[in-house]
């Protein structure tokens, strides 16, 4: 015993002085895995350097570009892809999407039109009316995919085609002039009026989207709501257990997505003065705020991406088409230009996606 004593003591009076530090590992970091790192954390950078660019090439290719007035003009021109955008992008958030918010934002519009000119309802209540029923198309595309478990893609086709039709029917292809509208209804139009600082044109419209996407960016990164819809599109399993209602999370957020929708459709009045069942937006408009929002670094896997990255890649696309029309190329090449930047988008966000796995 008094041997082990001595051995103890020995071996204490060994580590007098020694480090008492824990053993670390430091793994150098090659500078693309750094960059990889920063954009996994920054998502709306890549469409942020690509309207950059496209800013600076246009702006060498032809020299009229940066004119007074063509911001305006690009920005006027992606304000209904934008509040659209707004829609999708909260969607494609929980991991899902919408192929009906053209159809809803057409059909909201109608509805507003004929609440006034069929039925004699006052503009205002009428946009009200459309409001809530836009909400309500929304929701049904919500209880389909939450309460039904219908995928997100066959039930937003389903309902695509339901609102598409019914606005036909409903209409009866009948387009309300916006002559009618301006003496009988001009509350439907407000959102076509402008300001002119400068002389330069900036429709009321621009400002609503441009507000529309601060909000929705405070909201999704600043309070508990939009901490459940990044988690229900991450994983929605560890979401429940972590007490995430998501069922109820994607009723809200496709109600919210139809609110959105129907706002479009205040816009389109606004906008093209008249009310028409057969606007190309009924047709066009989801692929218009799907690209945006692929453009603009959201990830169509959920859960990564804001809602500033999808108005700088709505941004991108107006760029694309204003700038290929000064240089005056075909226009076609505007489709290809936009091709090759989703493609681009998708590699880059399954690039991005392998520092999380």
């Amino acid at each position: 015993m008094a041997s082990d004593a001595k051995t103890a003591s020995s071996f204490e009076e060994g580590l007098k002085g020694a480090s008492e530090k824990v053993a670390e590992f430091h793994e150098e970091q090659s500078f693309l895995k750094r960059l990889q790192h920063w954009l996994h954390q920054t998502p709306s950078a890549v469409p942020l350097i690509v309207l950059m660019v496209a800013l600076l090439v246009f702006g060498v290719l032809a020299e009229n570009f940066f004119k007074a007035g063509t911001l305006s003009v690009v920005l006027q021109q992606i304000a209904i892809v934008g509040i659209l955008g707004c829609a999708q992008s909260i969607v494609i958030l929980t991991a899902g999407i919408d192929l009906s918010v053209g159809a809803i934002a057409v059909f909201s519009s109608v509805l507003m039109g004929q609440a006034t000119f069929r039925y004699g309802v006052p503009a205002e209540l009428a946009i009200v009316i459309g409001l809530i029923l836009g909400t309500a198309m929304g929701a049904m595309n919500g209880l389909l995919i939450a309460k039904m478990k219908l995928p997100p893609f066959i039930a937003t086709l389903g309902t695509w085609q339901i609102l598409l039709s019914a606005n036909f029917i409903f209409s009866a292809n009948e387009t309300i002039r916006s002559s009618d509208i301006a003496e009988r209804a001009a509350a439907l139009q407000f959102w076509g009026g402008s300001i002119q600082p400068g002389g330069i044109k900036i429709l009321y419209a621009v400002f609503l989207m441009i507000a529309l996407v601060a909000i929705m960016s405070y909201v999704l990164r600043s309070t508990a709501w939009g901490r459940h819809v990044y988690a229900t599109g991450d994983d929605p399993q560890a979401a429940e257990l972590a007490g995430v209602p998501t069922g109820k999370v994607l009723i809200q957020v496709y109600a919210l997505a139809g609110f959105f929708c129907a706002v479009a459709g205040w816009v389109m009045i606004g906008r093209f003065g008249s009310v028409s069942p057969t606007a190309s937006t009924g047709q066009l408009g989801n692929i218009q705020s799907i690209t945006a929002v692929v453009i603009g670094g959201i990830s169509l896997f959920g859960g990564r991406g804001s809602v500033v990255g999808m108005f700088f890649g709505a941004l991108i696309v107006g760029v694309f088409e204003m700038g290929l029309r000064l240089v005056g190329t075909d226009p076609q090449w505007t489709f290809f230009l936009i091709g090759v930047l989703i493609i681009f988008a998708v590699a880059v966000d399954q690039w991005i996606r392998k520092v999380a796995s």
